[in-house]
């Protein structure tokens, strides 16, 4: 394990350079890997597998658009591509990436597959950690482990056919076979993580839950709402508000606060947008800093876990789901965001060549 430093506090993650793909290769080479779901996580991974020499198999509901996307990816139907149960019977390490709802309602026909020396694996923990609301308790004699990409499956693809790797968080919640460790770092790397870093299934939920509702969704998503409104409000034109609330920091300021932190971005910016910044940074923190607190304690409390089993689970889940999205979707500031989009100069010579 390498030791990264963060400022005084010491944490032991795993490179690519220690536990390459060799390695992993060899450590999985007689096993079978069967992915359950094939939505948001299940491409990304399963391709990924794939291309990288594993022993792969998909496993989901046939007649469905999921199923029609695994054919359309390249899956064979018999071969590499079965029904949830078939590939839950073929597979040594199960990894179950249906959505939390789909878990609970399909886990009684998983269990009965899961045979003492097989692994259990998942990409989010809150199936286990909140085992009291979903009833998902694996039987004492198979492993248990955990590999979460840091990302969506869509990004894990794009980034592992760049030649890069997104980073992945590992956690072991059960060792029955004295391999479990080994088995979820070498299928980290397998699904192409940049590096590996250890927590545990509570602490990535908890961690995933309010990062979801926070800065990677919900709060950045009513930030740009507030700011967007306020600029209509005083006369600007919908292109000056979007593009001064999402385009400019979506594709120029994030990519190099990305490749080089806020401090260079600080640094390399006006003396105007820097004496402003640090003005206003600590303001909008106290602001925040007590919604964060109610939103933790939220999602520790097991609320939020509950409000998303009740919801996800309706029948008409989608079909409501649908009615708020278009309502993002047709606002004026994403209608907005459509047109200027359009109108990125690679667009256009994307237009050109084509």
């Amino acid at each position: 394990m390498a030791t990264l430093n963060f400022g005084g506090t010491e944490e032991q993650v795993i490179l690519r350079e220690e536990f390459p793909l060799s390695k992993a290769l060899e450590t999985l080479q007689n096993e079978t890997i069967a992915i359950i779901g094939y939505g948001v996580q299940g491409p990304g991974q399963s391709l990924n597998l794939r291309d990288n020499g594993f022993p792969v198999i998909v496993g989901q509901r046939q007649d469905s658009p999921s199923w029609d996307k695994a054919l359309d990816d390249g899956w064979i139907p018999g071969e590499t591509l079965f029904d949830i149960e078939t590939a839950c019977k073929k597979a040594t390490i199960i990894q179950y990436l249906l959505s939390d709802a789909a878990q609970i309602a399909v886990w009684p026909q998983v269990k009965k597959y899961l045979h003492a020396g097989k692994a259990l694996a998942f990409s989010h923990g809150f199936g286990i950690t909140y085992s009291d609301r979903t009833k998902i308790i694996p039987p004492v004699d198979v492993d248990v482990f955990l590999v979460a990409p840091k990302g969506s499956g869509t990004s894990l693809r794009r980034m592992f056919l760049a030649g890069r790797g997104l980073n992945s968080s590992y956690a072991v919640y059960q060792d029955a076979t004295g391999r479990a460790q080994e088995r979820a770092i070498a299928y980290g790397i397998g699904v192409g993580s940049g590096y590996l870093f250890e927590t545990t299934f509570q602490k990535e939920v908890y961690s995933d839950l309010t990062g979801e509702r926070g800065t990677l969704m919900g709060a950045i998503a009513g930030i740009f709402e507030a700011q967007y409104n306020i600029l209509r409000e005083y006369g600007h034109s919908p292109s000056e508000a979007f593009n001064e609330t999402v385009e400019e920091l979506t594709q120029s300021l994030m990519p190099l606060v990305a490749e080089n932190g806020m401090d260079w971005m600080y640094a390399n910016c006006s003396t105007t947008a820097q004496r402003g910044a640090l003005d206003w940074k600590n303001k909008f923190r106290d602001a925040v800093s007590p919604v964060f607190k109610d939103l933790y304690e939220s999602v520790a409390s097991g609320a939020e876990a509950q409000r998303s089993i009740d919801s996800n689970s309706q029948a008409d889940y989608r079909k409501k789901l649908e009615v708020e999205l278009k309502e993002i979707r047709d606002s004026e500031m994403w209608r907005a965001g459509k047109t200027v989009r359009s109108l990125r100069p690679e667009r256009e010579q994307k237009k050109v060549t084509t």
